[in-house]
């Protein structure tokens, strides 16, 4: 996997000039992940409706980062692969899955006793677990010395597992536990550590629709579904909190908001802003499938984002007041790709930028608009700012960690991209890898400018498609029988790295066919 390989010299060249930058050691390290966030998402990368000026003057002072992929396009496994830096024909999380499934004839209009089972029993809830006693990336920096949280959502175990964020190395957790609860922005309850949290807001199943005989374009008809504590404020609160009392050490804090995951939600006053800016909607979603009806989608997608980029402005305002934003990385990112359903308006945003993010080509698919993220490096002062193409995926993070934090990462799949961070000499990828058992199975490989894809592996296809990144950004012309070399020396990769599921669920295990 770390080997240098020549053909990556036809991709362009790494866009930061000057010299080796020297860094501070041990920074502070602050990880911001959204939750089926667009690469076009954000003004910094191209987007021209929605607000987002405090991310963008991060980016404006730091890298931004063009070629960067998540591990999976989809939550638990992109999350699994942040945490022990394993790609998916190694990590033991490869799709999503409940740690108790549900009914799979469970439809949401039945769904009421599945969801009250779950919210009253913690032992249903949550998804599957990593093993006990896996090596995380947040073990490594508590060993460090680090203190280290997660505020926002987990998905990788529910409470009683063995693997919920406090077994895994995180010293303060609060949030979501479970993904599938997540999908309301005001929770009746969230978790602080292995306690369960009131927030005051009434228990609402996500299933549920407007109340018979509402007008579905009259805002008060949805009163019921936006209650008095908007979860992201909850979180932001506990952020203060936590970074405000690990100021006089270092910290290692990952900030996994559930921002713009539907169901679509944000306070009123916000909403109408962009209601204001965009006009209005005249097709409210009022039967949002798993999800709760919203009247003004769009205005609500772009209203969550800039929530959040304004508690990024304060949350670098308290890092200057504490005196420790110049030793402190900051990392924004997204989990995944930009979602297809009811709720998500990512077309008529151009969510996934240069790539395609309609239906099946977003969220769920191993195309560029499933698995490019946005990624966007700031330090302080210490960065030189610029464009970077280095192409790299998530299981990076945990050696870059481990190197800033002067420690030893577990084993892993990823390259340190520190060098990245001083305008040095970069090491790179021989091969980027993606398989996903999720949709009719999909497998991926990226050499250099070449992307190989092959889509229904659950068939037993083994026809492999070929594109040219380069000069096909938009993976619209098949060029896999000009070259039959690429191709073949793909499916080598494909077959030295896949192996079986550690975990033994055969919901992420796919049998691969390969060609003769």
């Amino acid at each position: 996997m770390k080997a240098h390989n020549a053909c990556l010299a036809a991709m362009p060249a790494i866009l930061l000039t000057g010299c080796n930058t020297r860094l501070p050691e041990r920074p502070n390290i602050l990880f911001l992940m959204f939750d089926d966030l667009g690469y076009g998402d954000l003004g910094c990368y191209g987007q021209k409706l929605i607000e987002t000026p405090n991310i963008d003057a991060l980016a404006e002072g730091g890298i931004v980062f063009t070629d960067m992929y998540t591990a999976c396009p989809l939550s638990a496994p992109s999350r699994c692969s942040i945490m022990t830096g394993m790609h998916t024909g190694h990590s033991q999380i490869r799709s999503n899955d409940e740690r108790v499934p549900r009914p799979e004839d469970l439809v949401p209009a039945n769904a009421d006793g599945y969801f009250k089972r779950i919210s009253e029993n913690p032992q249903f809830e949550g998804q599957w677990p990593m093993a006990e006693g896996t090596p995380t990336v947040a073990a490594m920096m508590r060993d460090a010395g680090y203190r280290t949280a997660m505020i926002g959502k987990w998905g990788l175990g529910g409470p009683g597992s063995g693997s919920a964020p406090n077994d895994m190395g995180f010293d303060y957790f609060y949030g979501f536990n479970c993904q599938m609860l997540a999908h309301s922005y005001y929770p009746d309850y969230l978790w602080e550590n292995e306690t369960k949290v009131l927030t005051g807001n009434e228990y609402m199943p996500i299933n549920r629709r407007l109340d018979p005989g509402a007008d579905p374009y009259d805002i008060r008809s949805y009163d019921k579904f936006n209650q008095q504590n908007y979860s992201c404020d909850l979180m932001y609160d506990k952020l203060e909190k936590f970074v405000t009392e690990s100021a006089g050490g270092p910290f290692f804090l990952m900030w996994t908001t559930t921002v713009p995951h539907s169901t679509v939600q944000a306070p009123e006053e916000e909403v109408m802003y962009y209601v204001d800016k965009l006009g209005e909607e005249k097709t409210p979603i009022t039967d949002g499938g798993w999800y709760y009806p919203v009247l003004y989608p769009h205005s609500a997608y772009a209203a969550m984002i800039t929530h959040i980029d304004t508690q990024v402005g304060r949350l670098v305002q308290l890092l200057k007041d504490l005196g420790v934003y110049d030793n402190t990385l900051i990392i924004v990112t997204s989990d995944n790709g930009p979602a297809c359903n009811s709720n998500s308006p990512m077309e008529y945003f151009n969510s996934g930028g240069p790539f395609k993010c309609g239906k099946g080509w977003g969220k769920r698919s191993l195309h560029e608009g499933g698995i490019r993220m946005p990624f966007v490096a700031s330090w302080g002062g210490h960065l030189k700012p610029g464009r970077c193409s280095y192409a790299g995926q998530f299981t990076d993070l945990m050696p870059t960690f481990a190197e800033l934090a002067g420690t030893t990462a577990p084993p892993n799949d990823g390259i340190s991209f520190v060098p990245s961070l001083k305008g040095a000499k970069q090491p790179q990828h021989e091969y980027l890898y993606w398989e996903f058992p999720g949709n009719t199975g999909l497998l991926a490989v990226r050499i250099g400018p070449w992307k190989g894809l092959v889509e229904n592996v659950l068939d037993g296809n083994c026809r492999m498609q070929l594109f040219n990144l380069e000069t096909d950004p938009g993976e619209t012309v098949d060029v896999a029988a000009e070259h039959p070399e690429t191709v073949s020396r793909m499916w080598e990769i494909i077959k030295a790295s896949h192996a079986p599921v550690p975990s033994g669920n055969p919901k992420f295990e796919m049998d691969i066919t390969l060609p003769e």
